[in-house]
């Protein structure tokens, strides 16, 4: 009895593991981007690891920072911010966390200083994301990663242009705003970088298909006559093959027109060769000789 009540412990215990990872594992799930263009397969993981940055296109401090005049934004990619420090106090933050966990339920936060007190706006949710190029023509100049946040009074937006640079990270001190609700900013990073597979044309080509052309046909034809001649007249064994004395006779046949061509290759040559032979002349024979 005990040690079925601690298995069924274990199973719990793994359960509820499984599902406080399973978000995380969408959200990641989330930061992917395929698209065929030019014959190639481009592939974007923003949130895929690499030796030099383990955490993919996300901040390591939890969180990305831009201030602009009076506004501050506050914002993360391809998963919730997290505040180890600096964590936003502004009023109105009940969309990001509450006043106790302020910006640690969003993607992205824009605090700004009205009438002396800062009010937060949930701008982005991790739940909510969109991926797109930045060029349509050029997907190597890397994509747009845009968050929604849906609120009970407006819809508001965070478009992050992630430009491709191998080099280096650089975070660009710009916020730029469209309508009432809808902000822009843009970086660069290695992950904004896409891995290009090259997708060779696959497919039968004109000759596979003449080839099934020719063949799907023939191939009805002997597998009907076959039926036929068995089922209906009675004839058996090879015999039922339709036109089996043909058949048999193709390779026969076959090498009775190689030989001739063969025969006929080497008579043109022998012609070729006769009519550039030197020509004897009689009159040498007879050319008294000179002493």
């Amino acid at each position: 009895m005990c040690m079925g009540d601690g298995l069924v412990a274990r199973v719990l215990r793994c359960s509820l593991l499984l599902l406080c990872v399973e978000p995380l594992l969408a959200l990641r799930r989330g930061c992917e981007f395929s698209i065929t263009h030019s014959n190639s397969l481009y592939n974007f993981s923003l949130a895929a690891p690499s030796r030099k940055y383990p955490h993919g296109v996300m901040s390591e401090d939890g969180f990305y920072k831009i201030a602009v005049n009076e506004s501050l934004l506050l914002y993360q990619l391809c998963d919730q911010m997290i505040f180890n420090h600096d964590q936003p106090r502004c009023l109105n933050c009940q969309g990001c966390g509450g006043p106790l966990h302020c910006g640690m339920q969003c993607s992205a936060l824009v605090s700004e200083n009205i009438g002396g007190y800062f009010v937060c706006t949930t701008i982005g949710q991790a739940s909510n994301v969109n991926i797109s190029l930045i060029d349509r023509s050029n997907p190597e100049k890397g994509v747009i990663v845009k968050m929604f946040s849906i609120g009970p009074k407006e819809n508001c937006s965070l478009s992050v242009s992630v430009f491709c640079d191998s080099t280096k990270v650089q975070v660009y001190n710009s916020l730029t705003m469209s309508g009432s609700c809808d902000y822009a900013t843009k970086l660069r990073h290695p992950c904004g970088c896409a891995k290009v597979t090259s997708r060779h044309r696959k497919g039968l080509g004109w000759f596979g298909t003449l080839l099934i052309i020719v063949l799907c046909p023939f191939g009805g034809y002997l597998f009907i006559g076959t039926i036929y001649r068995y089922f209906f007249l009675k004839i058996h064994g090879a015999q039922a093959i339709p036109n089996l004395g043909f058949w048999c006779s193709l390779p026969q046949r076959a090498r009775t027109l190689l030989r001739s061509l063969v025969r006929r290759l080497q008579g043109f040559s022998r012609d070729g060769r006769g009519s550039y032979a030197p020509v004897r002349d009689d009159r040498d024979f007879y050319r008294p000789a000179s002493y």
